[in-house]
């Protein structure tokens, strides 16, 4: 069975996508090439930003459509990250929510993509 190994996002500015999710999550950009750049998530799990002009085959889908998702301990870590990324000038299209699987709140990236932050079971 093939290794879970990258995330790829399709952006349209890979270097600016690169900084936001470098400062945001206070990770390293590893690699930095003309239409790529990569983060490391956690041992063995990348985040790929490729530009969406230079992806083959050519990128379809639509920012939005799905989620990045992060998992904090708590409801209270919950409020802060999102008072922290509201500080920081994401848009966020929902608020922190108790939800069946925990509370939540999503935010979005420079491309419309979702980031979901979320605390398992504690809604």
């Amino acid at each position: 069975m093939p290794d879970f190994s990258f995330l790829l996002l399709h952006v349209e500015n890979h270097a600016a996508s690169a900084t936001f999710y470098n400062e945001l999550l206070g990770i390293p950009v590893i690699e930095q090439k003309e239409d790529f750049a990569m983060l490391p998530l956690r041992e063995g799990v990348m985040l790929g930003l490729w530009s969406r002009e230079t992806v083959e085959p050519t990128s379809t889908g639509q920012s939005g459509a799905s989620e990045v998702a992060f998992t904090v301990a708590d409801a209270a870590a919950v409020e802060a990250a999102h008072a922290e990324w509201t500080r920081r000038g994401l848009t966020v299209i929902q608020t922190p929510t108790p939800m069946s699987f925990g509370t939540t709140f999503v935010a979005l990236d420079p491309d419309g993509h979702r980031l979901r932050v979320f605390a398992p079971g504690a809604a």
